[in-house]
């Protein structure tokens, strides 16, 4: 009789060991592995996406912005 009461009570704490800490512990770390996933995801398409650089037009002078310059003599 003892034993199956030992039996009973080793069933309930591994029942409510597994249920209690196993489960939520599983739970986060399948949850925390999607955000890294997703976060590498992310971060890969970030790095090969090609960013675009600014287009550089050659700079010219225009004639207006020249002043003529008169030598003055004293």
């Amino acid at each position: 009789m003892l034993r199956y009461i030992l039996l009973g009570f080793t069933i309930y704490f591994a029942y409510r060991f597994i249920v209690g800490f196993v489960v939520p512990v599983y739970k986060t770390t399948k949850q925390v592995k999607k955000q890294f996933n997703a976060m590498r995801e992310q971060q890969e398409q970030y790095t090969q996406s090609p960013t675009p650089e600014p287009e550089k037009k050659p700079t010219r002078a225009n004639k207006s912005d020249y002043i003529d310059f008169e030598e003055i003599k004293d």
